[in-house]
């Protein structure tokens, strides 16, 4: 019976976490599309800016180059441990818990140090709208990624 309700539970948090992590790469994918349309255009001619950085974002701060970069890297990680995890949900055995664990812990490791460019980003103060979006889900996703990871050690012989 416990079996059952943890299974449940794992099934939930994988729905929520997969449809979260691909919330951030929507908006993720939509500051990184800006930065490049609207960043530095250098030609032959041109000198680069005297404080110029290979991350330079048009909008938010000086941290959102990191932020976004890092959120795309856990975006992908996280939406591609969800689908492994579909296998470990549907055979719920010891078998399948490794490989289902093991990518839900680095794609916990890689949200868990996206936020933390979100922490830096929040103490900069100057971000748009969908920056604080992202930022809000990745908080969340941090602690949801945590508890799916105890969720699927759920699993009894």
């Amino acid at each position: 019976m416990a079996g059952d309700q943890t299974k449940s539970v794992a099934s939930l948090l994988l729905v929520l976490n997969f449809c979260m992590y691909v919330i951030v790469l929507g908006i993720g994918g939509w500051a990184m599309n800006r930065a490049i349309d609207h960043g530095f255009a250098i030609g032959p001619d041109l000198n680069l800016p005297a404080r110029f950085s290979p991350i330079f974002f048009p909008m938010g701060n000086a941290a959102t180059g990191f932020f976004v970069t890092f959120s795309l890297l856990a975006g992908v990680l996280g939406a591609a441990s969800a689908i492994s995890g579909l296998n470990h949900i549907r055979s719920w055995n010891q078998e399948s818990l490794p490989a289902a664990a093991m990518a839900a812990t680095i794609a916990w490791a890689l949200t868990l140090l996206a936020m933390g460019f979100a922490w830096k980003e929040i103490a900069f103060h100057v971000r748009n709208a969908r920056l604080r979006t992202m930022e809000a889900f990745l908080i969340i996703l941090s602690v949801t990624q945590l508890l799916y990871i105890a969720a699927v050690h759920g699993v009894r012989r």
